[in-house]
């Protein structure tokens, strides 16, 4: 983006960190309750490593098959498989419905699962019910980011995109103490009553039918409405939520860029699939199935799509949800002994989580994203080394050295907190801020889908790896975080305080395709008259019009 145009969009940025989401209250509590759908998805995470433990359930699905590697593994992962297959799929649902009905679609999918799981009565239901939460959950989780960022200043898109991932940390926080506490009902042990794990399974759909219906009321996103051609709502909807007039120089300035960039995405549309601008139907699928294809085969969206898939594999092989999914049976493993201590244990690791996150919400934006997602790897290889050495020096005598197993749990828990203020809302932050307009739902469905193929990986593999290679699992995780760190230092751009359609430049490819780019881009600014001194008015009848909408 040109000089000037840079100067001007800092000239007007506002403050960040707790000032900045104080000032943008409507946008911040809107962002706030769309991250109940990662609230959804922490909870699950949490509560399932709960019920695996309890004995009624494991009544249920049979003894046997509960203490299979295997088993455990599938039961675990396998909603993962359905999210996969959810965030992949909804790229093209929340482009063709819009981000906030997408999420309606996402939350019916997560409660009809939910219902089939709490109607169990052997493990074919778990496994039925799973994936299709899963599905729900998997949507959610490529949708609410997709929105939180497009409804979000660039100043403080970090904290906004951010509370997904507090969101995610503090389900899993009230899961494992909802958990430890239904766990008692009826009694630990054969007497336990069935609802000691249903009703931690049944309580989701509350705050799943409390986002359904409160989505309906919240505005659409801006950039959504820019791309369906609803250019008066889309200037109304940044004046609502900047709660500025249409005609102040930061709305008309915003909505410049998102016009830009709409211009230039169906121009390159046109160039590209002349065949398919009809408008029917079957052109808008077909123009989807391409845009897919373009993540891969245009050199400048390749780089973008390239790191958004890397971030999240990374992200998954650092070994987080092999402790968050697994962590009753690692604390046991640990030295640990009677279920009621290593619930607890599980307990601190969801206080510590969300505790951590709060601060990377508060301050992303100023500090960055390179920072914080380097130092986290390198503190959490630090931690899986250490975890390492004590457990292949006391494994087989945990007993006699129950110290050694406290330090080795203290130091998972540090793992934690290192995951907890970079990796967990950074990444999901440069996912949802590096795609251009035209491909954005689409590539943050890729990133998505990445983290949970390999969040589906890690679930199956890690009840293995604790069986088979012990204490040579953290080994293994500990040099993937590493390598995690390197490549972000070499491979991966700052996006800190660049708006959306900023990311075009810092994204620029020397190919000729990159230059054509470069230059329509130039062209289309030129025409709406970004690159003069001032920023054009919008005119009488359009700022009219949209005053009176918003009267209306």
């Amino acid at each position: 983006m040109p000089t000037m145009l840079s100067e001007r969009r800092e000239r007007l940025a506002g403050p960040k960190g707790i000032k900045g989401i104080i000032s943008n209250r409507p946008v911040f509590l809107m962002a706030v309750f769309a991250s109940l759908g990662g609230l959804l998805y922490g909870y699950n995470q949490g509560m399932f490593s709960q019920i695996l433990t309890m004995t009624s359930f494991k009544v249920m699905v049979d003894y046997d098959s509960i203490s299979n590697p295997q088993t455990k593994g599938l039961l675990t992962s396998i909603l993962e498989l359905g999210a996969w297959i959810g965030a992949l799929s909804t790229g093209y649902l929340a482009d063709r419905l819009g981000r906030k009905y997408t999420v309606d679609v996402g939350c019916v999918t997560f409660c009809i699962g939910v219902i089939v799981q709490a109607c169990a009565t052997n493990k074919s239901y778990i496994y039925g019910g799973r994936w299709i939460t899963g599905m729900g959950v998997g949507s959610l989780s490529m949708v609410v980011p997709l929105y939180n960022a497009e409804l979000a200043p660039a100043e403080l898109r970090g904290a906004m995109v951010g509370l997904q991932q507090l969101s995610i940390t503090f389900g899993i926080m009230i899961s494992y103490w909802i958990g430890y506490g239904t766990n008692y009902i009826g009694g630990t042990g054969d007497g336990q009553s069935k609802a000691a794990w249903i009703i931690p399974i049944a309580i989701q759909i509350g705050p799943a039918i409390v986002l359904a219906v409160g989505i309906l009321f919240m505005p659409q996103s801006p950039r959504w409405l820019m791309d369906q051609g609803l250019e008066d709502e889309c200037l109304a909807t940044i004046s609502r939520v900047r709660r500025l007039p249409v005609d102040s120089e930061l709305v008309v300035l915003e909505f410049l860029e998102i016009k830009a960039q709409h211009m230039f995405e169906v121009e390159t549309s046109r160039e590209m699939f002349p065949d398919y601008q009809d408008g029917s139907f079957k052109s808008s699928f077909l123009l989807g199935l391409h845009a897919y294809g373009r993540l891969w085969t245009n050199p400048a969206t390749r780089k973008r799509t390239v790191v958004a898939v890397m971030i999240m594999l990374f992200q998954q092989w650092t070994g987080i949800n092999a402790i968050l999914y697994y962590a009753p049976f690692i604390f046991q493993d640990l030295g640990l002994t009677g279920n009621t201590i290593s619930l607890l244990a599980s307990g601190v690791v969801g206080i510590i989580q969300f505790l951590a996150t709060i601060p990377a919400v508060l301050y992303i934006d100023k500090a960055g994203r390179k920072p914080l997602l380097i130092a986290g790897a390198l503190g959490m290889g630090l931690c899986h080394f250490i975890v390492a050495g004590i457990s292949g020096a006391f494994e087989d005598s945990w007993d006699t050295h129950s110290g050694a197993g406290w330090v080795a749990v203290v130091f998972v828990w540090i793992f934690v907190l290192n995951f907890a203020y970079s990796w967990g809302p950074a990444a999901w932050i440069v996912v949802s801020e590096v795609f251009p307009l035209g491909v954005r739902a689409k590539g943050i469905s890729m990133g998505a889908s990445s983290n949970w193929i390999n969040n589906f990986a890690v679930g199956l593999a890690t009840p293995s790896m604790l069986d088979n290679m012990r204490f040579g699992s953290y080994i293994f995780f500990g040099v993937m975080s590493c390598v995690g760190a390197v490549y972000i230092w070499l491979l991966v751009p700052e996006t800190k305080d660049r708006t959306l359609e900023e990311m075009d430049e810092i994204f620029h490819d020397a190919s000729g395709q990159g230059k054509r780019d470069a230059e329509r881009q130039e062209r289309i600014w030129q025409e709406l008259g970004l690159l003069d001194d001032t920023v054009p008015t919008l005119g009488r009848e359009k700022a009219a019009a949209v005053h009176g909408e918003g009267e209306e």
